[in-house]
């Protein structure tokens, strides 16, 4: 039975409530200003255990009606005893998790800016983070640990823990990054040791497996141009572009640099591929002055503001910057907001939402 702190009488499914509908209290740490509105939330993890919370607001100069935007803090506060490893958020719901060397995973409420508790389930540090939503609706909550465990919850009342399995035939082989399909029926997953494998989410055990040359430290599953349904893995400096259907390679592309996070980045710079063609679109060079840490693309289809161009980026140096997609095409492209949060920052997740915070 899984371990948790959430009240089993609320549930913590309809994210887009009020703060109210929190059954916790609101993190501390807060201050972004009161009734501020926001379509984007930010969370990123550290190596000195804070978690961080930000919302995306808009500033209008009171004189003139000129609009900027600015990442207000939701919270901060030392979330787990020791590093936080890896961050997860549901696209469209407001529901975000972190895993930590603590051996626990922590969910968060971020309209509310609320904490949900802990997961207690991972008896070893927590690996890898996904949530699989359809539409608004948070489903699943899966969770890798060092111990070579995959933690698959239903993202219900309560978080009830539905099964776990071991990801890779070789004992103890953890998963360092998750990947699930968009039916929520399959996920991917690679290990530390090279491994690769296909969990079937509805059994609730592992369909196949293999052995890769160099082991992957992203994937995730895409779409290209022509509505190809796609993965994608990161293994050193190379992207390589696979069907989901028998995983051919469709391209590889060569970055020149380590991969460390998706979609896709590079040491210092982001980078776009066309996925059809496997041709870099566009490029950044200088967007961090350290290594990306984390990239979060905002591009809801149902959402036709302008805030569904804007990309997140996080670096280790503590830096999270918002980017407009259309204009990384320039040479040199300046950031539409920054929040220095002067940690080691080693992870970072986001959800696009509709909300007003206090």
């Amino acid at each position: 039975m899984s371990a948790y702190s959430i009240n089993p009488t609320k549930n913590p499914k309809p994210f887009v409530s009020s703060p109210l509908s929190s059954p916790n209290p609101p993190l501390t740490g807060g201050g972004g200003g009161g009734g501020a509105f926001s379509r984007m939330a930010l969370i990123a993890g550290s190596y000195e255990r804070f978690i961080w919370g930000f919302s995306l607001k808009t500033l209008t100069s009171s004189s003139s009606s000129s609009e900027t935007l600015a990442l207000a803090p939701l919270f901060s506060y030392p979330a787990h005893a020791g590093p936080i490893r890896c961050a997860a958020a549901a696209p469209r719901a407001g529901l975000a998790a972190s895993g930590g060397s603590d051996d626990t995973v922590r969910l968060y409420d971020l309209p509310a800016a609320a904490d949900l508790g802990p997961l207690l389930d991972p008896a070893a540090p927590v690996s890898a983070l996904a949530i699989h939503s359809l539409g608004p609706v948070p489903r699943n909550l899966l969770a890798a640990s060092d111990d070579g465990l995959l933690h698959l919850y239903d993202a219900g009342e309560g978080f009830p823990l539905l099964a776990s399995l071991r990801v890779f035939p070789r004992h103890r082989e953890p998963a360092d990054a998750l990947a699930v399909h968009p039916t929520g029926r399959v996920a991917l997953a690679v290990g530390r040791s090279g491994g690769l494998a296909m969990l079937n989410l509805v059994r609730g055990r592992r369909s196949f497996s293999c052995r890769l040359e160099r082991p992957a430290t992203a994937i995730a599953y895409a779409e290209d141009g022509a509505g190809g349904d796609r993965f994608v893995m990161a293994a050193e400096e190379k992207v390589t572009v696979h069907d989901s259907e028998d995983a051919r390679i469709i391209h590889e592309i060569d970055c020149g640099k380590r991969v460390l996070a998706f979609a896709p980045a590079k040491e210092r710079g982001i980078t776009a591929w066309d996925l059809s063609s496997g041709k870099v679109t566009s490029r950044i060079e200088d967007a961090h002055s350290t290594r990306v840490k984390g990239i979060v693309v905002f591009d809801d289809k149902n959402d036709g503001s302008e805030l569904c161009n804007l990309i997140a980026s996080a670096s280790s140096d503590g830096i999270i910057r918002i980017w407009d997609a259309r204009m990384i095409a320039k040479e040199k492209p300046t950031p539409l907001a920054e929040a220095k949060t002067k940690a080691r920052l080693t992870c970072l997740a986001g959800s696009s939402l509709n909300f007003f915070y206090t």
